[in-house]
């Protein structure tokens, strides 16, 4: 048994809590009363569904985006990040056995994703009105993420950092459903419900 093999089995409980917790927050959302849109639909839905999660997620369809087209892409390689970092961890185990590529592909990715985070912190403390708008949950959820990252990246450099990463990865997943992190399950929600509103109006799609 390697070194880091308890460390797997931790991240494996860390993903059982991580999900049970995410459960018990999408039953909570669900418990909540809904109340049904009583007027006159003017459209299909569907099409203000489908334009919410397609075009409607393109910077050139909010004005917040097309006027702030740089923190938009910081967010969008902060994210894309995050999906590699997760990739990573799904394939660690399999490590040595991966093609070549696979590791400077991953060392680039996970990188960029924790560059993303570091501006992301700092345009936190030195913007003013973001500075105004951050809670103590929106430096330490994004801090996390970022330092999980860079220890993403530091495994692909080196395998003697897989424990490291393990140990990050669990505490990222058991942080999930208790801090801001968990909008992963709510933008899903949130995106679902303007396109719906919105396409019932015949105003999207």
């Amino acid at each position: 048994m390697s070194a880091t093999a308890p460390w797997g089995w931790i991240v494996l409980i860390a993903l059982g809590l991580c999900l049970g917790g995410l459960g018990w927050r999408l039953y909570g959302l669900l418990a909540r009363p809904y109340r049904p849109d009583r007027a006159q639909p003017r459209g299909p839905a569907w099409r203000g569904i489908v334009y919410a999660f397609t075009w409607g997620m393109m910077p050139w369809a909010k004005e917040s985006t097309r006027r702030h087209f740089l923190p938009y892409l910081r967010g969008v390689l902060f994210h894309l990040g995050i999906f590699a970092t997760l990739a990573t961890l799904v394939i660690s185990p399999w490590r040595s056995a991966l093609p070549a590529w696979i590791a400077p592909a991953g060392l680039v990715f996970t990188g960029i994703g924790a560059a993303g985070g570091l501006i992301g912190i700092l345009m936190r403390i030195f913007d003013e009105r973001l500075r105004a708008l951050s809670c103590p949950d929106d430096y330490a959820a994004v801090a996390l993420v970022t330092v999980w990252q860079a220890a993403g990246m530091a495994f692909w450099a080196d395998l003697r950092w897989t424990g490291v990463f393990y140990i990050l990865s669990a505490l990222t997943l058991v942080a999930i459903p208790l801090t801001k992190i968990r909008h992963c399950i709510y933008f899903f929600f949130s995106r679902f419900f303007f396109g719906l509103f919105y396409g019932r109006r015949a105003v999207l799609g």
